[in-house]
């Protein structure tokens, strides 16, 4: 997958959030953000699939670390259209990472990393970055 965007040296806090607002590209197959420690410790790995690896519309949640996957949390509920715009907010605790996805809908995903700060975030694939808010 094609990495768009990478951002090192964060330091968001637990109860801050990051928001992505961008485009869905018109041919989409899939799409991740990545956030973590680096790009080898993510403590999460957000892939909405179109039509990728054997998967059509759902969203693939994992956990990266030391290089290893963890286990794959699979949601069904499928808020993204190719070519249209989409934001996602991500916020974390020490249990947990909150994403906001367009809709209302929300996800959660365990915080296995025990993640104190988000130092790394990237952006890969089928998505058009317009703008990233930390609140």
């Amino acid at each position: 997958m094609e990495c768009g965007m990478v951002l090192t040296h964060l330091k968001v806090q637990p109860g801050e959030s990051i928001a992505v607002k961008g485009t869905v590209l018109p041919d989409a197959k899939s799409f991740a953000l990545n956030m973590g420690r680096a790009g080898s410790d993510l403590a999460l790995h957000f892939n909405p699939r179109f039509e990728s690896h054997g998967d059509t519309r759902i969203i693939i949640c994992n956990s990266l670390q030391g290089g290893e996957w963890g286990e794959e949390q699979r949601e069904p509920d499928f808020p993204f259209q190719p070519g249209q715009d989409a934001k996602i907010g991500v916020s974390f605790d020490a249990q947990e990472l909150t994403v906001a996805l367009p809709g209302e809908q929300q996800l959660k995903f365990p915080n296995r990393l025990g993640l104190e700060a988000i130092e790394f975030f990237s952006v890969e694939g089928d998505f058009r970055v317009k703008s990233i808010k930390f609140k």
